[in-house]
Formats: C-alpha cells, structure tokens, sequence
C-alpha cells in the first residue's frame, strides 16, 4: 500500500509540475502511432514549461504570469496520427503547422476552442471527413491551407463567417457539389484562393468577381465547372491571374477587364470555350446572342441578292489602286535602307591581310584591335594573339541610327579585358571621343549562317527599354564576329550584392533593391509583353544584371545564347555581353568546382539555381515562365543578402550549413512563421519603415517561384505588383 502512495504521488508531482499547455501538448504526443527519429524526445513531462521542447514555441502575453504557447511548428517530421481535441485548449495559440505528415482522419471541431489561431496549415496529410464550417468562428484566421488531403463533401455558406481570412486553399482534395455564390463578397480581404482539383460541378459564382482584394491566381482548374465564364471576373485586380484550365466551361471567353491581361493557358483544356486568347473563333452559336441569331436569320435573304456590276467593277479599282501605293511602298523603303546602310556599314573589298595603294591598312580589317589590350583587372599590358589568316570579307554595322562608329576608330581605341569564359573575351574599348563600348567576341564558325546571324541581330538590335543592354553594332567576317554594345559602368548586381570577395555586402539600401527589383521586372516585362518578338530571355540571374553609377539595373545578354549557337560556340555557360561578369569571377571558377563538389554537383554551375524546375529537364523549350523563377530567386537574393549556394537549412541555423536551394530555405522559413528577423539581409533591419514593403516583396518573391510554372503569374503582372509597393 504504501509503495502505491509513493508511486502516486511521483506520479501525481511529475505530472502536475507541467503547465496546462504542456499538458495539452503531451496529449500531440500521444495520438502520434509514429514519428521521425527525436521529434518528441525533450517533450519531457517534468518540465514546468513545454516552451525549450521541439517546435514549439512561447510568449510572454501581458497579464498572464507565466509563458504561454503560440506556435507548434512539426511540419514534415514522419507524423502518422490523429490530431486531439486537446490542442483547442491551448487559449494563446496563434499559429498551427502540421502539414507534410501523415495525420488522419476529420479535424476537431474542438480544435477552434483555440480563438487566437490566424494561420493554420494541415496540407499534404491524409485528413479525411467534410469541410470544418466552425473554423470560421475563430475571429482573426487569416491562412486556411487545408490542400493535398481527403477532405469531402460541399463547401458550406459558413465560409462567409471567415471575415479575416486572406488565403483559402482547399486544392487537391475531393470537394463535391456546387461552390457556394453569395458568400465572397462578404471576404473582403483574401488575396488568394484555390479550389482546384477537387469535383465542383455548376457554374462560377458571379460574386467571385466581387473579391477586390485578390491578387495572385485564382485558381478553379481540374474540376467539373459548367456554363459561361461570369464577365464580373473582368472586375478583379489587374494583377489577377486566372487558372480555369481543365473544366467544362463554354462560350465566348468575355474581354473585358482583367480578362484582356490572360494568356491561353489559363482556358486550356475547355473545348467548348472560344474567343481570344485562344485560337478558336466563335460562330454565332458560341456568342449565343439573340442579335447574332436574328442576323443569320437575315444572311440567307441578303445573300440571294448578290452584288451589282456596278460595285463589283468599284472594288476591283480599289484593289489596283491599293497594289500599286503598296509598290510605291516598298520601292521607297528599300531605296531608303540602301542609302542608310551606306552611310552606317563599312564594308571591306580587300583581304585582311592586304593594304590599298597608299600602304594604309584596310579600315574594314579587325586584326589589328586586337594589338596592345590592356588588362583592366590587373593593369598589366601584354599583347592578345590572334590568328591573321583571314580570306574573306568584314562588315561593320551600326544597328542604331543615332549610333556612329567607323572601324578604323574601333581599331585604333584603348581596350581593355572585362573577362574570359568558354565563350571567348568581352573587351571594354574607349572610343576616340571617350564615351566606352563593350565588345565581344563570338566564335569563329558559321559562316554559312551569315543571314540567320544577321536576321536576329537586326530584331535584337531593335530593342530599345532603358533597363535592357543595347546592341549598337556588330561587325562579320568568315573568321571573327563581334558585337557591341553599351557599356555599364558599375559591374553586375552579384558583386553589388556580395562584393568582389563573395562576402556580403550592406552597400545597398532597400530602397535602392526595390528600385533594382522594379526595374530588372520592367525590363522583362517589356521583353515578355512589348517587343519586336514575344522574347524569352533564359538565363536572368544577378551575374546577367548590370548596375550604372546611378545603381539602375540593365539586363545583359539577351539574345546572346542563340547568336553563339549561330556561330559555334557552346551556349549552355551563358555570357556577359555589355561586361555583365568581372575577370576575377572567370579565374576563380574552377577552384570553386574542385573545393566544393557538392555544390558542383548540386547547382550544375553556370545558373541552375536560378532556372525553373522544368528548365532543368532537357530538351524542354523555354518559356516566360522560366524568366518569371529566375526573377523570384533573384528577388529572394535581394532580400536574403545570401546566395542560391549559400542558404541554411533553416530560418535559425547557422550560415555554415548549406543547401542549393534558396527557395526551399525561405519558404520553409514562411511555413514555419518564423521571424522576419531570420531571413532579411541583416543590413536591412536598421530600416524598420521597410518590413512591410520587404514582406510584400517576399510575397511576390514566392509567387514567382511556385513549382508549377502555370500557378506563376505573368511578368506583367510582376512588375505591376512590384510598383505598387513603396508608393
């Protein structure tokens, strides 16, 4: 009898030391069947506080004498339970990350007893039962991430009782029946909403288009949708992208608002629907207007009456008058171009080798450029050999009319080396009125390409955005190609950012990398959406974007991986056309490849962290969406201050520890709600004014980067919600 008192009452005075958090708490620990190796082994019952155990996390709340949890944080630990309803008893709770384990079946209702939640994600596990309604009852929710389970049944009116709510995503799970209409125009504050993959069936709500504060995609892909596509979705933000992929929908797509900023791949996969942007036209029958059926009513009775002589013989003179001022035309503008080109291109009739009767060099011959370069990394003058046994003809050409160069200026200018690559030499020459060009040398091959080469350096060469490198002139002969362009003058946003030893740099202000952000954003946009071509750019990474003295950002080597295919050389290395990388980079690189395999390995060098995950799989053909990742991770470095090979494994570890992938790192880091503290660059944390721009940015940031290239919004679309912030 006695040792049952005595093993009672230890019971009794180690249980009871802990706190009613720690309680609930050890009640996780229980409903677990299994776990990875330690998740829960310092969740020791005799502590006073749960608040040193593993992800978890307190506060001191005003008031109350002892600290309280507010964060559990277990995401992707091996978890195979069921989640208690003791965790609703935990009054301070804010925040409740679950997702990527193993739980099963319904979600407590008793779980919503915890009021101070505002963020809750329980995606990728395995819960099953209908869509918990009482979640709505919490005051503050702000994140529903209920995504990638076995969730069923119909979504009920009480989501219009989720007044805070901002992102609601219920995609991937097996939600039936009709989506509920009269409801959001009662969430006046979500920005994101995803209800795809599930089996919703009917029509879209016409209040869907009352969510004034949606940003980002909304998302109603792969279910069994009906009916015409409501035009009150035009009235949603410009930056709205729509995901309507992969349902039943029919009709003319309407074109009014933010309908005009979509591309196809949002109505794929509907085979009923026409209208831009798709490539189907509509019949009457698809417009289903009652005008266009009284008028096909009308065609039969019109058609019958044919046209006149008279009109017949009026038409057949516009057509000859039209003809001939469209021959007048083109005579005029290729007289024009002729006399353009003479007065723009210096076209050599001799050999390389050869000089003209008064012993002067051929002013068309590259060769002696090449003499007495200067290194401008080390100072050191030396001499760059070249192979003079050129037989064919050279041509310089200027692109840009208000551009004037002549080779023998070229020839006899000071040039000094920016840097070396697998893809020859990038020189920096200081024409005779001393304003500095950048020339680089292509290879040596293609000759027999000559007018594809030309062709798309014409339409490069017509791209004019003052965020964007120019292309000025190029000069072709049978043994050297070059190109130049502008100059800039302050090196690449790599060295800005990390400095010329690879150590972090606190140079830059964030007002300064929003700026940057927003104009490398503007510059793309551009490419994506304006110019000459719907342009892929495909290798945007901080090394490929040039800062002037001014610290405004232009992007360099656009265009260059298909000129270097022309002419031989191998483009999968990149380039840096307009003196994108610096030589100390170039020399460096192979010490880097055999000191650190790993990364080697990893990263495949030479940008793979920056490419989209689909850009990494050969033989894919790229896309604006490979150009809108690259940008997010550029963004998460101009945010981090660390580099896609330098980030922890977590929000609190030490910078020693290393993975390749920055995305991962920061999206963890969001998941898990740590502090912003943990992933800013420290040099910005001084500037407290920012934390809500820096936060927006993050946002835009993790958009860019979603996995699924049809989930990232448009380049446009970027850079309009890049502008919006700061202003």
């Amino acid at each position: 009898m006695k040792l049952f008192l005595l093993c009672f009452h230890f019971f009794f005075s180690f249980t009871f030391s802990l706190s009613s958090d720690g309680l609930a708490l050890l009640s996780l620990k229980s409903a677990v069947d299994q776990s990875g190796d330690g998740v829960f082994s310092d969740w020791n019952g005799g502590d006073s506080y749960p608040c040193g155990w593993s992800g978890i996390s307190c506060a001191n709340i005003s008031g109350v004498p002892e600290p309280r949890v507010v964060g559990i944080a277990l995401a992707g630990k091996s978890l195979r339970g069921y989640i208690p309803s003791e965790l609703g008893t935990l009054r301070y709770l804010r925040r409740l990350n679950l997702h990527d384990n193993d739980f099963y079946g319904v979600v407590p209702v008793q779980l919503f007893n915890a009021t101070a939640l505002h963020s809750i994600f329980l995606h990728r596990n395995n819960l099953s039962g209908p869509f918990p309604a009482s979640v709505c009852t919490i005051p503050r929710l702000q994140n529903l991430d209920l995504s990638d389970n076995s969730l069923s049944g119909s979504i009920p009116n009480d989501v219009k009782k989720c007044k805070q709510i901002q992102r609601l995503i219920l995609a991937r799970n097996k939600f039936s029946g009709e989506i509920p209409a009269g409801v959001w125009s009662e969430l006046d504050n979500i920005i994101q909403l995803d209800l795809s993959a599930n089996d919703f069936k009917g029509s879209i709500p016409e209040d869907i288009g009352e969510l004034h504060t949606l940003s980002g995609t909304l998302n109603l892909s792969f279910n069994h949708l009906s009916g015409r596509i409501p035009n009150s979705l035009g009235k949603l933000s410009a930056t709205v992208n729509f995901d309507l992929r992969n349902n039943d929908l029919i009709g003319e797509i309407p074109q009014t608002g933010t309908f005009s900023n979509q591309g196809p791949t949002a109505f794929l996969g509907n085979k009923n629907l026409c209208g831009l942007p798709l490539r189907k036209s509509c019949t009457g029958s698809d417009r289903g207007s009652g005008s266009n059926s009284s008028s096909r009513e009308d065609e039969p009775r019109n058609s019958s009456k044919g046209l006149s002589p008279g009109l017949i013989i009026l038409i057949s003179a516009a057509d000859v008058a039209g003809v001939a001022l469209v021959g007048l035309v083109i005579v005029y503008v290729y007289w024009k171009k002729k006399d353009d080109d003479n007065v723009c291109s210096c076209i050599g009739k001799r050999r390389f080798d050869n000089e003209d009767e008064n012993g002067k060099e051929n002013a068309c011959t590259l060769l002696p450029c090449m003499n007495n370069l200067k290194n401008e990394e080390d100072g050191d003058e030396g001499e760059v050999e070249v192979d003079g046994g050129g037989k064919g003809e050279g041509e310089l050409v200027t692109i840009d009319k208000g551009f004037r160069i002549e080779l023998d200026e070229l020839l006899k200018a000071s040039a000094y080396v920016l840097g070396k690559s697998a893809l020859g030499i990038v020189y920096k020459v200081v024409l005779g009125n001393g304003m500095p060009v950048a020339v680089r040398r292509l290879g040596e091959g293609g000759e027999e390409r000559y007018k594809e080469f030309v062709a798309e350096v014409q339409v490069i060469g017509k791209v004019k955005h003052p965020n964007i490198v120019r292309l000025r002139a190029y000069y072709w002969a049978h043994d050297e190609k070059l190109l130049i362009s502008d100059f800039i003058s302050n090196g690449n946003l790599g060295n800005a950012l990390r400095g010329r030893n690879g150590q972090p740099s606190s140079n830059l202000s964030w007002s300064t990398r929003l700026r940057i952000a927003k104009g490398i954003a503007r510059g793309l946009s551009y490419l994506h959406e304006f110019s000459p071509r719907k342009f892929v750019h495909g290798d945007i990474k901080p090394t490929n974007i040039l800062l002037d003295n001014d610290l405004q950002p232009y992007i360099s080597d656009f265009g260059l991986n298909r000129l270097i295919s022309i002419t031989g050389n191998n483009p999968s290395t990149g380039g840096f056309m307009g003196g994108a990388l610096p030589y100390y980079v170039m020399k460096s690189s192979h010490k880097e490849n055999k000191t650190n395999n790993r990364l080697s390995l990893d990263n495949g060098r030479g940008g793979n962290n920056y490419k989209a995950p689909e850009a990494r799989v050969p033989g894919c053909r790229p896309t604006q969406k490979w150009d809108v990742y690259s940008l997010g991770v550029v963004l998460l470095e101009l945010l981090t201050g660390k580099s896609t090979e330098s980030s922890p494994t977590s929000a609190s570890s030490s910078a020693s520890v290393e993975v390749s992938d920055l995305v991962r790192w920061v999206r963890n880091g969001f998941d898990q709600e740590s502090p912003l503290s943990e992933m800013v660059d420290p040099s910005l944390l001084q500037e407290v004014r920012a934390k809500k721009e820096v936060l927006a940015v993050f946002h835009v940031a993790l958009a860019c980067t979603e996995g699924d290239p049809e989930v990232r919004p448009r380049m446009k679309t970027v850079f309009e919600n890049l502008e919006k912030i700061g202003r």
